[in-house]
């Protein structure tokens, strides 16, 4: 079995574990709610992180204005609760337009 191959089935195996604790594990273990705020408010931070740098840059450097643009204009319509096929082209759009007016 070559490393590759090996590397594959542990973070498999891994990947299945971490899913299974959840169910197993429901009713066993409870949290006080301080960690449960602390985890939530991670997960958000994560998700922030996430979005800044797939918004903000490309290949490792700046990815221009466009971009930044349509996902602000994706996250004022989602904040408005826009349906999620409308903040989808409304962000695709945006961006396309600046684009298509030589904003890079």
């Amino acid at each position: 079995m070559n490393a590759t191959v090996a590397a594959i089935l542990a973070l498999a195996v891994g990947t299945y574990a971490f899913r299974l604790v959840g169910p197993v594990l429901h009713g066993r273990v409870t949290l006080p709610p301080r960690v449960q705020e602390l985890l939530s408010a991670g997960a958000v931070v994560l998700l922030v992180a996430l979005l800044a740098t797939g918004a903000l840059t490309e290949a490792g450097t700046f990815a221009g204005w466009a971009r930044p643009a349509g996902v602000l204009v994706g996250a004022v319509l989602a904040w408005r609760r826009a349906p999620f096929a409308v903040v989808v082209l409304g962000a695709a759009g945006a961006t396309a337009a600046l684009r298509w007016a030589g904003v890079a």
